[in-house]
């Protein structure tokens, strides 16, 4: 049985028993301290093995995108006008999200006394879980953007000079000789291939401590936080339907110059794949293939920008964590304000950058975020299990927008569009 189906069956199950213990005990001492004693520590556990990947996965794939550019020297314009897109995208996918959420406020409706549990409940444990509450964006929070001790800032859980020190590393090995940068690309390249196979095996207890977690929530506060999270779902799939077809339809024809019904009716094949693969980097020969024969982009652009954009551009991944960040604060009744929402468009495209283009790769830096705005990153428990379908629908559009980047490249660099050689044809 596929991953993604035990985790809903994980979902279904925690939520019915949870619900019913609810019902059947009224939240009472006994249940609050089987939570507390057994299925909240199970799920904990489970997140912390998620978050203690963290450091090395942000450190090793910023590192290797942002080096990627290496040949940003010899293709000059391709790899500005590639970054400038990938940003823009992003920024504009966040920015969406966060609109949306502000706007429908799918977190809010709870019972005020249930909203004050939650807070009690959870006071506190995202600082010691993460270490990164931080409250507003001033002066103190660019300074500690650059830290004066790499190591201890990864120690401390201080994570924008983590992403920092990540981002020069990147620079840098885009400056050095080829024959000094190679060994620590392979090891930034192996220990992100580590990273990712721990990221494998904790999922593979996914549905188990999904249940755990659930159970948790629903056991002490019963059915009304699943309504809210029904809203939640429906608010993410809006937003990213929207900009999947209003948004990148604009771009398309007022920056790419391409008509929007060709350019959906070529990439169709991209995007099945993408929603039923939930991976960028599984999606990636299909999306070249595509690009190149079917949209026109000449490989030198397409083999620079699609690779790039599995590991970089991730429109609909900043799109669902500010969405994520926000309604997990409305549940817990946290007021976000103007400078912690910029932090959260910031890390949100950010962070995207540093996210494994694999099924549930972007759980790990969600938590980040959340800790970083002091939200208790144990609110992850009520997306958990539905983030395999708004995983698949996110894919859909992160895959469509390196699409969509290659096209803004090709017309910006101003190369000839390929056609694809007639059958029979040497």
């Amino acid at each position: 049985m596929p991953l993604h189906t035990r985790i809903m069956i994980g979902l279904a199950l925690g939520a019915v028993a949870g619900v019913t213990t609810n019902v059947l005990t009224g939240g009472g001492e006994g249940t609050q301290r089987f939570v507390s004693l057994v299925t909240e520590p199970l799920g904990r556990i489970w997140l912390n093995a998620l978050i203690m990947v963290v450091i090395p996965l942000i450190i090793s794939t910023l590192a290797l995108g942002v080096a990627g550019l290496g040949s940003i020297n010899r293709l000059g314009r391709i790899g500005a006008v590639t970054l400038l897109s990938f940003l823009g995208l992003t920024a504009l996918a966040t920015m969406l999200g966060l609109l949306a959420v502000n706007v429908i406020r799918p977190g809010d409706g709870l019972d005020p006394e249930m909203t004050a549990r939650l807070i009690e409940t959870y006071r506190g444990q995202s600082d010691q879980a993460m270490g990164l509450a931080q409250g507003a964006l001033g002066i103190e929070t660019l300074v500690r953007i650059v830290p004066r001790n790499p190591v201890q800032a990864a120690a401390s859980g201080e994570m924008l000079g983590v992403i920092f020190f990540a981002l020069m590393i990147g620079v840098a090995l885009t400056m050095v000789p080829e024959e000094k940068a190679a060994p620590l690309l392979r090891f930034f390249d192996s220990v992100a291939a580590v990273t990712i196979a721990i990221i494998n095996l904790v999922m593979r207890f996914a549905p188990y401590a999904v249940f755990a977690l659930i159970f948790s929530v629903t056991a002490r506060f019963g059915f009304h936080i699943l309504f809210n999270l029904l809203k939640y779902v429906g608010t993410v799939v809006g937003c990213l339907a929207l900009f999947l077809v209003v948004g990148y339809a604009l771009i398309l024809q007022f920056v790419a110059r391409r008509n929007p019904l060709d350019f959906f009716s070529k990439a169709r094949i991209v995007m099945l794949t993408a929603f039923s693969t939930s991976s960028s980097n599984a999606t990636l020969p299909t999306t070249l293939r595509v690009v190149e024969e079917e949209l026109g982009v000449p490989r030198q652009v397409s083999g620079f920008v699609i690779p790039l954009g599995a590991t970089m551009n991730m429109n609909g991944t900043a799109l669902f964590e500010g969405v994520t960040v926000l309604f997990v604060a409305q549940v817990f009744g946290i007021a976000l304000s103007l400078g912690q929402q910029l932090i959260v468009i910031l890390m949100s495209v950010v962070t995207a950058i540093g996210v494994a283009g694999i099924p549930g790769g972007s759980i790990p830096l969600l938590m980040m975020v959340l800790g970083m705005v002091g939200v208790p990153v144990e609110g992850i428990a009520i997306i958990l299990g539905v983030d395999r379908i708004l995983d698949m629908c996110r894919t859909v559009v992160n895959v469509t927008g390196d699409m969509v980047t290659a096209t803004i490249v090709h017309r910006f660099e101003g190369a000839p569009l390929v056609t694809a050689a007639p059958a029979g044809a040497p």
